[in-house]
């Protein structure tokens, strides 16, 4: 099973990803990871990166999606993969559907997690992180796990902000982003749901990302069919 996730920052994508790996045994590929994987490795695709990074630079499609495609022919994702972090437009998009055809890959599930873009950044600005445990959920615009003051609705403990959850300015750059529909990561997620509409072998699944993270994942599974 090959899936292909999507969703906004503030969407709970990376904690919906996690419970994937661990109930289907795939192993989450993340883009930014593969990166530092290749340069810490020396890898001539890593070092060619690395030009580019250090010079403040984007590295171009034709080096970061071989990259993604050495990741995923790897020996724990023949039982199949989990991406997440790429395509983040549709001209990636279509590179990635070329190159995985060309490497025989199959791309099977391509997830969406949909949330009002107002939504997730108040998710994103109201998460609050206990000092005794980071793991304990506290967010001032989610009712199921909104603190208790401003002590941890889990232990008590004092709560404090990241400054990165804090900075509007980049929230909305990245959103921007995600949520351009023509151009950027939604245009790619629809993208592959044009394809999905004549592909028998791929489904394209719709996620309400306004559901707490238990019926997300719950209706995730159940799309999954496993």
């Amino acid at each position: 099973m090959n899936i292909l996730f999507f969703g906004p920052n503030g969407s709970g994508k990376g904690t919906q990803g996690a419970i994937l790996k661990e109930k289907y045994n795939l192993p989450h590929v993340e883009s930014g990871a593969i990166f530092r994987e290749n340069i810490k490795g020396g890898t001539e695709l890593g070092m060619q990166a690395k030009s580019y990074i250090d010079k403040g630079e984007l590295v171009p499609d034709g080096i970061t999606i071989p990259m993604i495609l050495d990741r995923l022919k790897e020996d724990d994702c023949k039982k199949g993969w989990l991406l997440d972090g790429f395509p983040r437009n549709k001209n990636q998009a279509i590179q990635l559907h070329e190159a995985l055809k060309e490497a025989n890959m199959t791309l099977d599930i391509v997830v969406e997690i949909e949330l009002d873009r107002e939504i997730a950044k108040n998710r994103i600005m109201g998460r609050r992180l206990c000092v005794n445990n980071n793991n304990h959920p506290n967010n001032i615009f989610i009712d199921a796990i909104k603190p208790n003051g401003d002590k941890c609705r889990v232990c008590g403990g004092d709560l404090q902000t990241r400054s990165d959850d804090q900075d509007e300015e980049a929230i909305n750059k990245r959103h921007g982003i995600y949520y351009d529909a023509e151009t950027g990561t939604l245009a790619a997620a629809y993208y592959f749901k044009d394809i999905a509409k004549n592909d028998p072998s791929m489904k394209y699944l719709n996620l309400d990302g306004k559901n707490s993270v238990t019926e997300v994942a719950d209706e995730l599974v159940s799309k999954l069919g496993n």
